[in-house]
C-alpha cells in the first residue's frame, strides 16, 4: 500500500512550463532519489510563467512528520544553487538544530557529486555565519528565526522549515528580504497547525481554502496539504462525509510516505501512543489554526499580556489549582495562582489531551504543595469531576457561583489592566487569550470560545485558580516559596 501521491487539497496557478524536473534530475545525480509525491511538489511549485518568471511567487506544503519534506528542500536549493543561479538563498526553521540538520543533509549531498562539489569555495560553519559560498559569490545561508534574523540579507529564495511556528516576528524579519529580488520565491514547509503559533500558516491556508471554494486559483500561491477530513462534534452516528480517525484509507491520505519510509501498522500504532487528538494533528494532519490576525485578542490585547511575560515570576505564598477542560472533553488543564511581589502569578501547569490523567496528577500536585484551595466551576465541563476529585484528595473544592465567575473574569482584566499579574509567557495560555471572547453573563461576562477549535480551558483554569486566592476559607498553610 502506498500514501496518496498528489494532496487533497491543492490549488496553484497556471504555469506553461517548470524547472521542477531539472531540480529531480539534479537530485538524482547527487544520489537523492525523490519520491513521486515529492516530485509532484517540485513541478507544480517551480511552474513558470510564459516569461520564465515563477507562476507561485509563494509555496506551501503542508504534510504530517517524517514524510521527507526535507527532501524536497534540499531538491530545491540544490536547484538554485547549481541550475537557477539564484543570488542569495536562505534557509530558516523554529529551531535553528533543524537548520543545522538541513545544513548537514545538503553538504553531504554535494561533496557526493563532484561536479556539484568544485564549484563550492567554502563551506562556513562559523556560529553566526554556516552556510556554502560558491566561486562566483552566490551564497546560501542558514539563519535562526527571530524578531531580527534575516535583516541586513537580500535573497531570491527563503525557505520557512517548520511553518506551523511561524508568527509576525519572523516573517517581519525574513519576508522582505527578497522585496528587491526580480523572480523571487517564499517556500513554507511544515506539518498540521498546533493553534496561535501557526499564525503564517493559518493565513496560507485560508487564501487557499477560498481560492477552492472560488473555484479560481490565489494568483501568486501554490498550495499543497495531505490530511484528512475529520468528523466534527456534530456528525451524526454513521456519518459518511468525513473520514474516519482510525481508517487505513485516513493514513493513506494523509501520509504520502507510507510504502516508502512510514509503514501502516506501526503508523496506526501511534494512536495507541498518543490519544485519538495527537494522534490526528501529528499522523492525519488535522491541525488548529489560528483565526485573521484581525479576529484574535479581542478581549485582552496582545501586547498588554506579553507586557506581563517575566520568566522570573513563581508564587512566594500559599498557592491554589484550579481544573478545566473543552466542552467536548478533548483536552483538560490545570493552573496555579498565588501571591508574587504584590501581585499574581499565573501558570498553567499542565495541558494535555483527553481527561484520564486529571486524577493522578492532580494528586501528586496536591500531596507536593498543600494548596489552599482547588476550584472547579461545577456548571462547567469538569463539574463532572468534582465528586472524585474530592475522594481522591479528602478535600472540599470550591465551586464558584455564577456571579463569582464572571467576578473572575473581570478581575483578571482588571489585574491586566493594572499591571498586577505576572506569567511565564506560555503557548497554550497565550493561545487561548487569542481565541478567547466574551459571553454575557447577567449583567457582566465570562469567556467563551470563538471557534470550535478554540480551547480557552488554560485561560478559565488560570481566571478561577487567581478567583480563589481571595475565596473565603480557612487559612492554615504555610507559605511555598517554590518554583513550578
Amino acid at each position: 500500500m502506498y500514501g496518496w501521491q498528489t494532496p487533497p487539497i491543492e490549488t496553484t496557478p497556471p504555469a506553461v512550463s517548470t524547472a521542477g524536473q531539472e531540480a529531480i534530475d539534479l537530485a538524482a545525480k547527487a544520489g537523492l532519489y525523490l519520491d513521486p509525491w515529492q516530485q509532484h511538489i517540485l513541478r507544480v511549485a517551480m511552474g513558470e510563467k510564459p516569461n520564465g518568471d515563477w507562476a507561485a511567487p509563494e509555496v506551501c506544503v503542508n504534510v504530517p512528520r517524517q514524510n521527507g519534506k526535507g527532501g524536497v528542500i534540499e531538491a530545491r536549493v540544490l536547484w538554485g544553487l547549481f541550475i537557477g543561479g539564484e543570488q542569495g538563498i536562505l534557509v530558516s526553521a523554529h529551531e535553528f538544530k533543524t537548520t543545522m540538520n538541513t545544513m548537514k543533509r545538503i553538504e553531504r549531498l554535494i561533496r557526493g557529486c563532484p561536479d556539484m562539489h568544485k564549484r563550492v569555495k567554502a563551506y562556513h560553519k562559523t556560529v553566526g555565519r554556516e552556510g556554502i559560498e560558491l566561486h562566483d559569490g552566490r551564497m546560501l545561508q542558514y539563519v535562526a528565526r527571530s524578531r531580527g534574523s534575516g535583516r541586513g540579507f537580500t535573497a531570491a529564495l527563503v525557505i520557512f522549515d517548520e511553518c506551523m511556528i511561524l508568527g509576525d516576528d519572523a516573517m517581519g524579519a525574513l519576508a522582505p528580504t527578497t522585496d528587491a529580488v526580480d523572480n523571487c520565491q517564499l517556500w513554507y514547509l511544515g506539518s498540521a497547525g498546533i493553534g496561535h503559533p501557526s499564525q503564517q500558516l493559518g493565513r496560507l491556508r485560508r487564501r487557499a481554502l477560498a481560492a477552492l471554494a472560488s473555484d479560481e486559483p490565489d494568483p501568486v500561491l501554490a498550495y499543497m496539504e495531505w490530511s484528512i477530513d475529520a468528523h466534527l462534534d456534530e456528525c451524526p452516528p454513521g456519518c459518511t462525509e468525513h473520514d474516519e480517525l482510525g481508517s487505513v484509507e485516513s493514513l493513506l491520505k494523509s501520509n504520502p510516505a507510507v510504502g516508502y519510509r512510514l509503514q501502516v501498522e506501526k503508523s496506526m500504532h501511534r494512536r495507541l501512543t498518543m490519544g485519538d487528538a495527537l494522534y490526528a494533528r501529528e499522523r492525519l494532519g488535522v491541525g488548529e489554526y489560528p483565526a485573521d490576525g484581525t479576529d484574535t485578542w479581542q478581549v485582552i490585547g496582545e501586547d498588554a499580556w506579553r507586557a506581563l511575560a517575566d520568566a522570573d515570576s513563581k508564587p512566594d505564598g500559599p498557592v491554589v489549582f484550579s481544573i478545566d477542560m473543552t466542552p467536548e472533553r478533548s483536552h483538560a488543564a490545570i493552573a496555579v495562582a498565588g501571591p508574587w511581589r504584590g501581585g499574581t502569578h499565573l501558570e498553567v501547569i499542565e495541558h494535555r489531551p483527553g481527561t484520564g490523567w486529571i486524577l493522578d496528577r492532580a494528586e501528586q500536585l496536591h500531596t507536593r504543595w498543600k494548596p489552599r484551595i482547588w476550584v472547579v466551576d461545577a456548571g462547567g465541563p469538569a463539574g463532572s469531576l468534582i465528586a472524585d476529585l474530592q475522594e481522591r484528595l479528602g478535600i472540599e473544592v470550591v465551586s464558584p457561583k455564577a456571579r463569582e465567575v464572571a467576578a473572575a473574569c473581570g478581575q483578571l482584566y482588571d489585574a491586566v489592566t493594572e499591571q498586577t499579574v505576572s506569567h511565564l509567557d506560555q503557548a497554550p495560555l497565550a493561545a487561548a487569550l487569542a481565541g478567547a471572547q466574551q459571553r454575557p453573563l447577567g449583567d457582566a461576562w465570562a469567556w467563551a470560545r470563538r471557534g470550535v477549535n478554540t480551547d480557552i480551558s488554560p485561560l478559565v483554569a488560570a481566571t478561577l485558580a487567581k478567583w480563589g486566592l481571595g475565596a473565603p476559607v480557612d487559612e492554615d498553610v504555610d507559605p511555598l516559596d517554590n518554583i513550578f
